[in-house]
C-alpha cells in the first residue's frame, strides 16, 4: 500500500502543474481586426475595429433582378481604382473584392445610398469606401471579415 500513499501525496502537485501549464501555454486570442457587417434589409454597413463599432454607413446593394451574395467572406483583393468591364467601364473607387467580380466600393451616385440600386456590389459613399479601404490595408486582408446578411 505504500504506492497508493505516494500517489495520493503527489497528486496535488500533478493537479497544480496541469493547471499552471494550461494557463501558461493557452493559445493567444486571435486579433479582432476589421469586421464589416452589411445588413441588406436596412441597407447599412456597421464597421467594427478591434471589437469597437467605428462607423455605421448607408450602402446600396442589389436592386430587383440582381443579387448580392450573402455569407461571410475575407477580401480577395484591393484595388484603389477599378473600372467595371461588365458595366460600361463604370468607376469603382476603393474596391474590396470578396467573391468573383463582387466588391465593396465607392460610388458617385450617393443619392441612391440607403436603397437597393446596384448590380450586386455593395456601394458606399467615396469617403466611406476610402476609410474602409484604408482600415483593411492597415489591419491586413487576413484580419478582415465581410459579413453580409
Amino acid at each position: 500500500m505504500p504506492t497508493l500513499r505516494l500517489i495520493a501525496k503527489y497528486r496535488w502537485i500533478a493537479v497544480f502543474f496541469a493547471l499552471f501549464a494550461g494557463t501558461l501555454f493557452q493559445a493567444a486570442p486571435a486579433a479582432a481586426g476589421v469586421i464589416a457587417k452589411v445588413d441588406i434589409a436596412t441597407q447599412s454597413m456597421t464597421v467594427i475595429v478591434d471589437g469597437n463599432v467605428e462607423a455605421v454607413w448607408a450602402v446600396s446593394t442589389a436592386r430587383k433582378g440582381y443579387y448580392t451574395p450573402r455569407g461571410t467572406y475575407q477580401p480577395k483583393a484591393l484595388q484603389r481604382m477599378h473600372y467595371s468591364k461588365k458595366y460600361h467601364n463604370s468607376p469603382m473607387p476603393y474596391s474590396v473584392f470578396f467573391k468573383g467580380g463582387y466588391a465593396v466600393h465607392g460610388t458617385y451616385e450617393i443619392g441612391h445610398l440607403g436603397k437597393a440600386a446596384s448590380h450586386g456590389c455593395i456601394r458606399l459613399a467615396p469617403k466611406n469606401a476610402a476609410a474602409l479601404y484604408q482600415l483593411i490595408r492597415t489591419h491586413g486582408i487576413s484580419s478582415t471579415q465581410l459579413e453580409i446578411s
